[in-house]
């Protein structure tokens, strides 16, 4: 009996502890409406999602990049995945912004602005029409994502917020570590009915590395 015992223990799996790691976003940049292309903010201190004010009244929405191939081992099974980003002062109004998996490659430019009014585009930047300033174009402005969102969050007033895993969020995390070439990271889209309630969160560029974009992946190494 103890052979026979010792035998069926050698063929059980062994249960891997499960890891952390926290990822710093690659590139992230905001889509600017404007159906020229000639604005965008690549590598300005904020990104801007929803609707600015009745003057201007336009569009953004935010792109985020994070390279999971990198991060995470390539025999990793990926259980949990959370999104936090922070608000800097914005509108407080309570709307909700919801996660899109992006589906075409983007370009993180050199144009930079502070506020929401954005900058000149510049080449390698990603605008309303363009993937690439001036030479790629997504699908149809605005971005080429898949309609049905990841996640959604109310966001409110200045704070720090974080996307909950989800299915769809641990799916598209999952799908990238197999498939680098398929990353193209997630786009974030607000209110974008009524005007004056554009959200600004810290980019991967804002000077205090504490708020910068942050995704945190929970996983198990695959028995060997």
């Amino acid at each position: 009996m103890r052979t026979g015992f010792a035998a069926l223990m050698l063929i059980l799996p062994l249960h891997a502890a499960a890891e952390t790691v926290f990822i710093e976003a690659s590139r992230d940049a905001t889509l600017v409406e404007d159906p020229s292309g000639s604005l965008a903010n690549g590598s300005g201190p904020a990104l801007f999602v929803g609707r600015t004010n009745a003057r201007e009244n336009s569009v953004r929405r935010a792109l985020v990049y994070f390279d999971i191939a990198e991060a995470v081992p390539r025999d990793a099974r990926v259980e949990g995945v959370w999104l936090t980003l922070s608000m800097t002062p914005s509108n407080p109004a309570p709307r909700r912004i919801r996660l899109h998996r992006l589906l075409s490659a983007w370009g993180e430019g050199p144009s930079s602005a502070s506020g929401g009014g954005g900058d000149a585009s510049a080449p390698g930047d990603a605008t309303w029409i363009h993937t690439f300033y001036d030479e790629a174009f997504w699908v149809k402005p605005g971005g080429h994502f898949v309609a049905r969102a990841s996640a959604s969050l109310e966001v409110g007033t200045f704070d720090s917020y974080t996307w909950q895993s989800s299915p769809k969020m641990v799916a598209d995390v999952r799908m990238w570590l197999a498939r680098p070439h398929r990353n193209f990271g997630w786009i974030l889209i607000g209110d974008e009915t009524t005007p004056q309630n554009a959200k600004s969160f810290a980019s991967r560029e804002q000077p205090d590395v504490s708020l910068r974009p942050l995704l945190e992946v929970h996983y198990r190494r695959r028995p060997r």
